[in-house]
């Protein structure tokens, strides 16, 4: 919806460019960040600005927002409660609600109605685990966002272990169709299994486009919430006696989230008549850990001491709704489905690997761990102090049976690949001996040694950057160098080190283990230079600093003597790589603001000869290049594979991960593997795009959202995965759904 004549043009530096939706309790606004980022702003009614209740429970949100933000959330990034209007922003997710969806396309059936269960179910999981009760889970509560539905607006939730709760002065707080009794007559008793009954009311109404308790007035629908049996007619029979449980007056009748969850996937249809062909689903049973609190009974049958009467079903609608997100998409597992020429049925954990996958190195097992577990020498448990507003996680490297990992607030840290454990763990390099913040970049291992980027930021004075060498079998410092990052910044390149100088005018390549200069390289006078990783040659892509150019220049270095050759490009143009010694760039779609892409373009840098290809549709996301094939991984979780010749699609495939890394190519399993912030792990067939598998999520801790992606690393015949929150685990591609050992 447009701008009214009245709405402020920005909030707290968010340029405001239309409204979302309004409600009760303030308006919710399309903004923009200077990024060009696009957010949902929740600006709330000047009326209550001054009223000390309302601001009380804002900033009670904000808190729930936060406690919650998890893999499947949209991080809260600013709020001010304390303004003349209080505010919060959070990412935007586009989307209609689940009540705009059932009423523009009738009720959901099959495959559609089975991913909206579980991902309720594993919605309220992730809510419950950090101790929240939403209460007021409703269809306008529910955005079916393009990679599976998000549970947002937490204007009413609170603390489960708190009860001393901002509705404890008689108001009712909620939507009718969609509260539980208890919250009808004693709201300090809400719990979980409240949450239960709301999904329950949720997926009658899904399915049949009228509530259980629908009557002419919320008064009336109130009184039926408590004292009348649910109307359950229209509900598909397989879902009929669950939901009647879920519906159940006293809260200890209802099911937990993990009997729940297991009930969906037998009672619900993996393909229904009228659904697109998909994977075969199923639920990781282990890895479903109730939720339901010690003091609530088993599930039992639907409580039968008190007559409950039908009643005529009339939709009585009820709420606002809102875009605030808190995407909470449901955790599915793929079951397995391989390529031409492999076969297995059922999950033999134990039977030996299918001929697509190699065996895992001798002495492996799943296992997990942090970065920030305890090292065995070196610095023993802890962390760096990270930049304040820092959201990038670590990054690791394999290198000859172990894994390096650092990050931002991350020490330089060595997991042995086998078991998991820490060997080592480096302390901060010097000159950062003071107080302040650390960053740490690995920029690559190689000759035994672990290069990496510190950047101290002291509470006072200059930033400074090194580089520095650590040895990779006991993490002693080997030889560090401080940097004038202001022309490059530091990079590894085969067996090479580049690293500018003081002054910023030329780079010197190092020999990785004893930092001997190689040779020196002068750079283009006036311009920031950065790596252009082709995995072949060495490339420098410059430009003015600060200064809008309409050509970069792609500064070309032997890695033998240094000597370079040059090329000029438009900017705008993406280097992703090389193939058959031609440089791949992706062009840009002709809209400036747009982070799409339109075309291929191939350029011999021995000619300047240059071809094109269009691409057969925009395409956005991570683009990864590998053996004539461009991999793009879209934030819905989408993968396309597209022909690097002729721009041609060759396949897409749908997944369910959000905000997804990019795509790890596995020529010889002909596979391409990617993952997300929640440690969910995907496998397609690299020949068509089928899915192979997904697993639930791993990670033990998320917040970052996916701004910062994971990363999937091959190790021999299995896969090291790591998160932005430090998580890192490994995973037998054969049998994704072993369990890991803690490292």
């Amino acid at each position: 919806m447009p701008l009214q004549k009245d709405d402020p043009k920005s909030i707290g530096g968010y340029k405001l460019v239309g409204r979302l939706g309004s409600g009760g309790m303030g308006i919710v606004y399309r903004g923009r960040t200077r990024s060009g980022r696009e957010v949902a702003v929740k600006v709330v009614h000047a009326q209550y600005a001054e009223d000390a209740v309302f601001r009380a429970r804002f900033r009670q949100e904000i808190e729930s927002v936060r406690k919650v933000s998890g893999a499947f959330t949209a991080p809260v990034l600013d709020a001010d409660p304390e303004a003349v209007r209080p505010w919060m922003a959070t990412q935007y997710v586009p989307g209609p609600s689940l009540a705009a969806l059932i009423r523009d396309q009738g009720p959901l059936r099959g495959t559609a109605l089975r991913r909206l269960a579980l991902g309720l179910v594993e919605a309220l999981r992730e809510i419950h685990r950090a101790g929240v009760v939403h209460r007021d889970l409703k269809p306008a509560n529910v955005l079916m966002a393009e990679d599976g539905p998000r549970v947002i607006d937490f204007g009413i939730s609170r603390a489960a272990e708190n009860h001393n709760t901002l509705t404890e002065t008689g108001q009712m707080i909620g939507t009718p169709p969609f509260m539980s009794p208890e919250q009808l007559t004693d709201a300090r008793s809400v719990g979980p299994a409240s949450d239960v009954f709301s999904v329950g009311a949720l997926l009658v109404y899904t399915s049949t486009g009228r509530g259980p308790f629908d009557a002419d007035s919320p008064y009336l629908t109130a009184y039926r919430v408590v004292h009348d049996a649910p109307v359950l007619d229209g509900v598909p029979e397989p879902l009929h006696a669950l939901l009647e449980r879920c519906l159940a007056m006293d809260p200890a009748d209802r099911p937990g989230l993990d009997e729940l969850a297991r009930e969906f996937v037998a009672a619900l249809p993996e393909k229904g008549a009228d659904d697109q062909a998909t994977v075969p689903l199923r639920v990781d049973e282990a890895a479903l850990v109730s939720t339901r609190p010690a003091a609530v009974a088993a599930p039992g049958p639907p409580a039968s001491g008190r007559r409950r009467s039908r009643a005529r079903p009339l939709w009585a609608a009820a709420g606002t709704v809102g875009a605030l997100t808190l995407g909470l998409t449901g955790y599915l597992l793929l079951g397995p489905v391989f390529g031409e020429g492999d076969s297995r049925t059922g999950t033999d954990t134990g039977g030996s690997a299918p001929s697509r996958w190699t065996a895992v190195p001798a002495g492996w097992k799943p296992w997990q761990t942090t970065v920030f577990a305890t090292a065995a020498h070196g610095v023993k448990q802890g962390r760096a102090i990270a930049a304040a507003g820092s959201a990038d996680g670590p990054a690791c490297d394999l290198y000859e049976g172990a894994v390096y990992c650092a990050g931002d607030g991350v020490l330089p840290v060595r997991l042995d690949a086998l078991s998991g454990q820490a060997r080592w763990r480096a302390d901060v390099l010097p000159p950062g001996t003071g107080k302040g913040s650390y960053s740490f970049s690995v920029l690559g291992v190689t000759d035994d040694a672990m290069l990496v980027e510190q950047t101290y930021t002291p509470d006072r004075g200059d930033v400074v950057v090194t580089a520095a060498a650590l040895d990779a079998g006991t993490g002693r410092l080997l030889w560090q160098r401080t940097m004038n990052v202001d022309a490059v910044r530091p990079y590894v390149s085969g067996d090479l080190v580049i690293v500018p100088d003081d002054g910023g005018r030329s780079v010197t390549a190092r020999s990785p283990r004893t930092g001997a200069e190689r040779w020196t390289a002068p750079l283009p006078e006036g311009q920031y230079c950065s790596p252009a990783d082709t995995g072949e040659d060495l490339y420098l892509e410059c430009a003015p600093d600060l200064v809008p150019s309409k050509e970069t220049l792609l500064l070309g270095l032997d890695p033998a003597d240094g000597s370079a050759r040059r090329l000029t490009v438009p900017t705008g143009r993406t280097l992703v790589g090389a193939f058959d010694g031609r440089l791949v760039f992706l062009e840009p779609t002709e809209d400036e603001e747009d982070d799409a892409f339109a075309g291929i373009r191939l350029l011999d840098p021995d000619t300047g000869k240059e071809r094109t290809a269009k691409l057969a549709e925009r395409l956005e996301g991570n683009a990864t290049l590998s053996d004539g094939t461009l991999w793009f991984a879209a934030s819905s979780g989408q993968v396309t594979a597209v022909s690097v010749r002729t721009g041609e699609r060759l396949w897409q495939t749908r997944t369910s991960l959000e905000q997804p890394s990019d795509v790890t190519h596995d020529p010889r399993a002909q596979v391409v593997y990617l993952s997300s912030a929640s440690g969910r792990v995907a496998a397609l067939d690299t020949r068509k795009g089928t899915p192979l598998w997904e697993t639930l999520p791993r990670a033990r801790r998320v917040t970052n959202q996916g701004w910062s992606r994971s990363e999937v690393l091959l190790h021999a015949g299995a896969l090291v995965v790591s998160t932005a929150d430090g998580d890192v685990f490994t995973l037998d591609p054969a049998h994704p759904d072993r369990k890991p050992v803690s490292g």
